[in-house]
């Protein structure tokens, strides 16, 4: 795809926004921005309500505001409401808000088109900002087919597997510093039933391209298998891609928590915060929960570094980042926010006022030197830097890709096709089809975006 300038007609955007490349990421209901617009010393920001969002909006007026006199005007809303009214926003470049929350997967592609205004002339002029020490997996992954940033990250994360320290010591048994799934599945059977209720690991089940898929793509990525070849071959069907869904669905369904096709990350931190499995892979921000004050598993939890097979590493990378709208009526000051945001200044102040557990942090290598944070984190702390910093977003398995992306696709398509093969997948682990029969019908929906793209 050839990277469009930043500013394209309004019109333009408008029909791109209504085409079906882009459709995926425009559906969803939408009732029209609401309130006032954006300018003078105002800026409004729209942004997704998980938790340490919800601290920021909580710190902002009487910090931020107090010291440059910029008032911010928050919206905050569920993740699947905040990215449809993003979408229509930004697309539509209806200027109604000046900043919001934009992953690393979506960031390159409404950079890609001009929907987005860059930050490199920010940084240049913003030293005490400190853009090196963004790490570096984070700053690749926020920077788009033009070279240019468009996006700054307010935490980040990876992925790895969390394990029941006590119940592998109780059973004799060592989790390997660098562990494979063969290792993985052979101490799920060993650890199954260790207790009373427990199973051996948890996986998610649930479907969404953001559930299931995420762990399970990185599995295929490490088994040899990828969603597309180089020349945007669908290759669903490929005995690396059967090897690695067999695996994992075999898996869950022989050592996994109960109702493992209903389960997502929320299903699965409770069942490790109440010891009903006694391994888990998943996101590395779940350890901030397993070892908070009140979790009654604080201290019993061991890190490995996510499994592998035939890749040295294999955990993904996700990050909730900031991005400033193109139509912007203040870029400037939305720049200071984003800045104050993301900066070492907000972290030092989350650590004071709050607690260093809650400080956003997987973006920032102060942050894994700040003794605060590294006392109050130590179980995970290290494991989670090395996480992020080994995680290889645009050569994340064997062969090479067609697009950016460990645990997803950096396509605006991806979001439908990769909703409707977790059906699939999630349907096999609830025993309801065979792998065989989810990857043949997966394969045909994937071929159909390879007729989109092969030739580009």
């Amino acid at each position: 795809m050839r990277t469009p300038s930043r500013r394209r007609p309004r019109a333009l955007l408008a029909a791109a926004a209504a085409g079906t490349l882009l459709a995926p990421l425009l559906s969803g209901c939408w009732a029209g921005a609401g309130g006032a617009g954006s300018g003078g010393d105002a800026i409004n920001v729209l942004m997704v309500n998980n938790p340490q969002m919800v601290e920021l909006q909580k710190l902002t007026a009487a910090h931020f505001t107090k010291e440059t006199g910029i008032k911010v005007n928050f919206t905050v809303l569920p993740e699947n409401d905040v990215r449809d009214k993003i979408s229509q926003d930004f697309a539509n470049q209806a200027g109604q808000y000046d900043v919001a929350t934009l992953s690393n997967y979506e960031i390159p592609i409404y950079a890609r088109n001009g929907w987005l205004h860059e930050m490199d002339s920010y940084v240049a002029k913003d030293s005490a900002y400190d853009e090196q020490d963004i790490l570096k997996p984070m700053r690749q992954s926020l920077t788009a087919d033009d070279g240019k940033l468009y996006g700054q990250p307010f935490y980040g994360e990876s992925s790895f597997l969390m394990y029941r320290k006590d119940v592998f010591a109780e059973k004799g048994l060592t989790m390997p510093a660098h562990p494979t799934w063969e290792q993985v599945a052979k101490l799920a059977a060993e650890v199954d039933g260790a207790k009373r209720g427990m199973r051996g690991i948890c996986l998610r089940g649930l479907p969404g391209w953001g559930e299931v898929m995420a762990p399970l793509t990185t599995v295929v990525n490490t088994f040899g298998g990828t969603w597309f070849d180089k020349d945007w071959k669908a290759r669903l069907n490929s005995p690396e891609f059967e090897k690695a869904t067999k695996f994992y669905v075999d898996l869950v369904r022989k050592h996994g928590e109960s109702g493992a096709a209903q389960s997502g990350f929320a299903e699965c931190l409770n069942n490790t915060t109440q010891g009903k499995v006694a391994m888990w892979y998943d996101a590395t921000s779940a350890a901030g929960s397993l070892e908070s004050a009140d979790s009654p598993v604080k201290g019993k939890i061991g890190y490995a570094p996510a499994p592998v097979e035939k890749t040295k590493s294999s955990g993904w990378l996700y990050t909730w980042a900031w991005g400033i709208q193109d139509a912007s009526r203040n870029p400037d000051k939305a720049w200071k926010f984003v800045s104050w945001a993301s900066g070492k200044e907000y972290e030092q102040l989350v650590g004071e006022k709050v607690g260093w557990s809650d400080v956003p942090a997987g973006k920032r290598a102060s942050t894994y030197t700040n003794a605060d944070y590294v006392k109050e984190a130590a179980a995970f702390q290290e494991m989670t830097r090395d996480a992020i910093e080994g995680a290889r977003p645009k050569a994340p398995g064997v062969q090479p890709r067609p697009a950016p992306g460990i645990q997803f696709v950096g396509i605006p398509e991806f979001t439908d096709l990769g909703t409707k093969v977790s059906q699939e997948i999630s349907a096999a682990i609830a025993g309801r089809q065979s792998v065989e029969s989810a990857l043949k019908k997966s394969q045909q929906l994937a071929e159909q975006i390879s007729e989109e793209y092969e030739g580009r």
